[in-house]
């Protein structure tokens, strides 16, 4: 990588420790005029390729124009088929089924597909969603019992359940025959369920990555295979199947796996079917999420827009709401149901706002911003436990610390936390232990219940795990970029190009690049309704491209005092009147100026 140094600081703008981005520019691939000569490409596209792990000419048209040729039979998937053919049996035998999922987007979206699945077979199938703040994350042996006494007799987990083991043989001991399907980090001890479907846990398989929703789609496929005699389902199957591919999308985007292989090719498939869906709940949503107008959506609707509104009944009320929406409502109830979901995301906004302000306020006032310091825990009866965990992020985004955040009451509080690089966030908990009733998660995330009185004990514990194991360069934030571009190579074909690559996420980032010195064409002009985003353009060797920075505004006055800049940025592509042109998405600039 190459390191452009920082650039001015902003102290004076905001009132903490302020460290300007560097720059990790991705230096060109030695192979890449090669390999765009051999794949009929550009060298821009081709070093964008190889960055992602591209490096065979065959594979670039495979991975530009996705096929579904491309996804793995259920067979792949170790435990699927047995999970189907079970299900099937039930069916036969009329046996009550139960879902058992997460309450999060991608266990809810697990739900909806195995439900969709099991009514097309005819089954007797009902569902069960736990509620986040009265009983935690995934399976239960009190739900589990409950379950058996209302007339349950098969249960089948989606997106929770390997690491269950005492609920597991609490509902086997209630007669409860148990089918656990997830893709979490599973434990030395496995739960003794009657099938188990994992990606990983059970040996490898050609997609380690499926999200819960993902492993819920390929039960789904076998079961139709299944109940159809062939491994080419006829219709009505198929038309489901293509139907499940969206709610797959959701799942996937929302739960951050990593969007490569096969899970690029379903997510691409899902994106491509959310704006046709038939489905009358995720019409409701589309519509008041404000994309009715759309005629596709992508990898940021579902991330960004739909999946926060789902998320958001779990957080503040109970996610068996959002199941409704996507399983037995009709339109008028579907309506209803969106409406309710963006409200309590609205609510959401605003809590989180609040409780980021008063976060923020505590970092500074207690000096968690100072270089001498590595980490963040802090604690407050007044927060929310189910909104925290975005707090968290955010804290980590300005801050670039490990961060806990605690809800307290006055027995026990509910922390959720956000980590760095080089941060293993579960093993830096586990260090700490001592002071805490419970933890779990993984490098970047995890969650803590602790007891008020030992608050400032861990805090101390964590700050010193944080001081062993980060340096200062650790809390360094970075911006890694693809490509150092000149704004004659950003031709429409190639950021035509360049979408192709979509849809993005975790494994397969947007493309970020960075322009050599280039020269401002006019003073930046401040825009937006609110003030707060900056517009400009540039010029290079007689090419100029329009520029947009998004909540850059306080920065126009530093970038009128430089006749050249260099941006880093991300390429769109803008439409206006019938017009298409290359624009930049402006993410970072420095002085062009050596």
């Amino acid at each position: 990588m190459r390191v452009l140094g920082a650039g001015r600081g902003k102290e004076a703008r905001i009132p903490t420790l302020s460290v300007s981005r560097e720059w990790l520019i991705t230096p060109p691939h030695a192979e890449r005029e090669a390999f765009a000569r051999s794949a009929g490409v550009s060298p821009l596209i081709a070093q964008l390729l190889l960055n992602r792990g591209v490096s065979d000419p065959a594979r670039v048209r495979p991975f530009l124009e996705v096929s579904p040729s491309e996804l793995l039979q259920p067979e792949t998937l170790p435990g699927a088929v047995e999970a189907a053919d079970r299900l099937a049996t039930a069916v036969r035998n009329r046996r009550r089924i139960v879902i058992y999922g997460d309450y999060d987007v991608d266990g809810v979206t697990a739900i909806t597909i195995l439900w969709h699945a099991l009514r097309l077979a005819g089954a007797d199938v009902h569902y069960y969603v736990p509620s986040r703040l009265d009983e935690g994350y995934g399976l239960n042996a009190a739900a589990l019992e409950q379950i058996a006494a209302d007339g349950g007799q098969l249960v089948i987990s989606v997106d929770c359940g390997i690491t269950a083991v005492e609920p597991v043989r609490a509902g086997k001991a209630a007669g409860l025959e148990i089918i656990v399907s997830d893709h979490h980090q599973a434990q030395d001890a496995l739960p003794e369920a009657d099938v188990l479907v994992h990606p990983v846990a059970l040996g490898p398989s050609p997609n380690p990555h499926l999200s819960g929703a993902g492993v819920a789609f390929k039960i789904a496929w076998a079961l139709c295979q299944r109940l159809s005699g062939t491994s080419k389902v006829p219709s009505p199957f198929r038309e489901f199947l293509v139907e499940a591919t969206a709610f797959v999308a959701l799942g996937l985007i929302a739960d951050v796996v990593p969007l490569v292989g096969e899970n690029r090719v379903l997510a691409s498939f899902g994106l491509h079917q959310l704006a046709r869906s038939s489905n009358a709940g995720l019409r409701a949503l589309i519509e008041v999420s404000g994309l009715a107008e759309r005629r596709s959506c992508d990898d940021y609707d579902a991330g960004f827009i739909l999946a926060p509104r789902l998320n958001a009944i779990g957080r503040l009320g109970h996610a068996r709401l959002a199941v409704e929406l996507f399983t037995r409502a009709d339109a008028e109830r579907a309506r209803e149901i969106a409406s309710t979901l963006d409200q309590q995301n609205r609510k959401r906004q605003e809590l989180e706002k609040q409780i980021s302000r008063q976060a923020e306020a505590q970092v500074i006032e207690r000096g968690f911003d100072r270089e001498s310091c590595r980490g963040i825990v802090l604690a407050s009866p007044d927060w929310h436990p189910g909104v925290i965990g975005i707090v968290a992020s955010r804290l980590v985004e300005r801050f670039h610390r490990p961060t806990i955040l605690i809800a307290l009451d006055d027995q026990l509080g509910q922390g959720s936390g956000r980590s760095v690089r080089h941060f293993p966030l579960h093993e830096a908990l586990s260090a700490c232990s001592a002071h805490l009733v419970s933890h779990g998660g993984h490098a970047m995330a995890a969650g803590v219940k602790i007891r008020p009185d030992r608050v400032e004990a861990f805090t101390d514990a964590f700050l010193a795990q944080a001081s062993q194991r980060l340096t200062a360069v650790d809390l360094r934030p970075c911006l890694r970029l693809d490509d150092e571009v000149s704004l004659g190579a950003l031709t429409l074909d190639v950021a035509e190009t360049l979408q192709k690559l979509a849809p993005f996420g975790e494994g397969n980032p947007r493309p970020r690049l960075a322009t050599g010195a280039v020269q401002l064409v006019d003073s930046p002009r401040v825009v937006g309704k609110a003030g707060t985003h900056l517009q400009l353009s540039v010029r290079e060797n007689g090419h100029v491209r329009k520029c947009i920075a998004f909540g850059r505004a306080a920065d126009a006055l530093e970038l009128a005092e430089h006749r050249t800049v260099r941006l880093a940025f991300e390429p769109i592509i803008n439409e206006w009147n019938g017009r298409r042109s290359v624009e930049l998405r402006v993410l970072d600039w420095k002085p062009g100026e050596s």
